[in-house]
């Protein structure tokens, strides 16, 4: 039976998600689960954990973990990426006090703007060696990445190796419900059609029995934008650019120059904008992890549905040649998207088979909704090229055209601020010239 990687184990959380929904899957008997991670302690909890959900869903899987990547990715079908190089700290909270002290405010920072760009470059070298790994001891197995950047770390391996990959988040499988349940509008016989850039991809089309839902919904996000709420971004950027984005208000709000302006604070308020959710979070999600480790990791009844998470599903539509249809990040080639360039890294829908991931051809965006996106494509592009080939110009002009950070800084400042966050990050950053 084939083999899976796990890299990045220690998130054990993650781990138990995507590998219960493995255990979980008839298709996937026997299969072989390699735990890797650089922490030994997480690796050793995240191994802990995965015996005891083995045991008591009776699942026929064999669980090993490695110190060693190159041991623990030989022979591998399928690697699973989810790293985080530097942490929470000190590198997410450097990406978010450094920016502060030039009066610029983020609420995610793990995408692009100033924190998702220099979240790349310490990423992409850590990718690129496990793409190595892969080449030398797997080649042919797919590596699955679900970790940010997504678009700018995907288009790295896609460019830089000859590594099978495609880009995994969970936001294009969850827009629909979680809209329609926010606006009690019924799921039921929903059809879709989303593409665009991963974090912002257009729900360009949702209709049932061939009636356009899009009437119907704006109407009800009409009427909720009267009080607050937690979706209020996406609801004013639907109500000017005529669709609905698929990843968070919170992300969103800091991927355009409109919402988050030293100039216009009360637009804070008005928006209810979360600034500094992601280090919030990573803080809640710490405290909680220590209050409860023990009790998760040795707990012998816990068990596990499966999840919306493409992973499972994409092996076995692999190992069985039985089609899934999922949304995947992967290069522009053949004009994906057709106003959007061929060297960004667009999320499509894709068919999933024993012949791997083929994307499909979504055609061309409304030309509001391709503007946006290239907003955004061009810093991405611009920090592919900054980790390829090490000038700092490059990392420069990544971040003067980041939507967001050039609303905000002028260019002086916007160098300043780059060459003080090269300083604070120090040797997780390899040299720039």
């Amino acid at each position: 039976m084939a083999k899976l990687t796990f890299v990045g184990a220690g998130s054990t959380v993650f781990v138990k998600n995507i590998l219960g929904d493995c255990m979980l899957t008839p298709a996937l008997k026997g299969m072989e689960f390699a735990l890797y991670d650089i922490d030994e302690r997480r690796l050793d909890e995240s191994y802990q954990l995965l015996q005891h959900l083995k045991k008591q869903l009776g699942a026929d899987v064999h669980i090993h973990k490695y110190t060693n990547r190159k041991e623990a990715l030989k022979g591998s079908s399928y690697v699973i990426n989810a790293i985080q190089v530097g942490g929470y700290k000190p590198s997410t909270v450097i990406d978010f006090e450094v920016p502060k002290k030039y009066g610029l405010q983020q609420t995610i920072g793990d995408t692009i703007g100033i924190g998702g760009l220099f979240r790349t470059l310490r990423t992409a070298p850590a990718m690129l060696d496990i793409a190595a790994d892969i080449e030398e001891v797997c080649p042919d197995a797919w590596l699955l990445n679900y970790t940010n950047p997504m678009a700018a770390l995907t288009g790295i391996i896609a460019k830089e190796t000859n590594v099978q990959a495609v880009g995994l988040c969970h936001s294009v499988q969850v827009c629909v419900p979680e809209l329609f349940d926010h606006l009690d509008i019924s799921q039921k016989d929903v059809k879709a059609t989303i593409a665009g850039i991963n974090h912002m991809a257009w729900l360009l089309e949702v209709s049932r029995n061939g009636e356009d839902l899009y009437p119907e919904i704006k109407k009800r996000a009409a009427e909720k934008q009267k009080g607050k709420h937690e979706d209020m971004v996406r609801f004013e950027l639907m109500d000017k650019f005529g669709y609905y984005v698929t990843e968070s208000s919170e992300h969103n709000a800091e991927y355009h120059p409109y919402f988050i302006k030293s100039a216009y604070p009360e637009l804070i308020e008005r928006f209810n904008i979360p600034l500094d959710e992601y280090p919030r979070r990573c803080e809640t999600q710490i405290s909680e992890w220590e209050a409860r480790r023990d009790s998760i990791i040795h707990d012998e009844s816990m068990t596990h549905e499966r999840s919306r998470e493409y992973a499972s599903h994409i092996i076995e539509a692999m190992e069985t040649d039985s089609p899934v249809r999922i949304a995947g990040n992967v290069l522009n080639t053949e004009g994906l998207i057709s106003n959007l360039p061929s060297d960004s890294v667009v999320e499509v829908p894709c068919l999933v088979d024993r012949n791997g991931v083929t994307p499909t051809h979504a055609g061309r965006l409304p030309e509001q909704l391709a503007a946006l996106n290239r907003t955004n494509i061009n810093t991405q592009l611009l920090t592919m090229e900054a980790n390829k080939t090490r000038k700092k110009e490059y990392v420069y002009q990544a971040a003067m055209l980041d939507p967001h950070t050039s609303a905000e800084l002028s260019l002086d400042d916007i160098v300043s601020l780059c060459d003080d966050l090269f300083e604070a990050h120090g040797a997780w950053l390899p040299q720039y010239k």
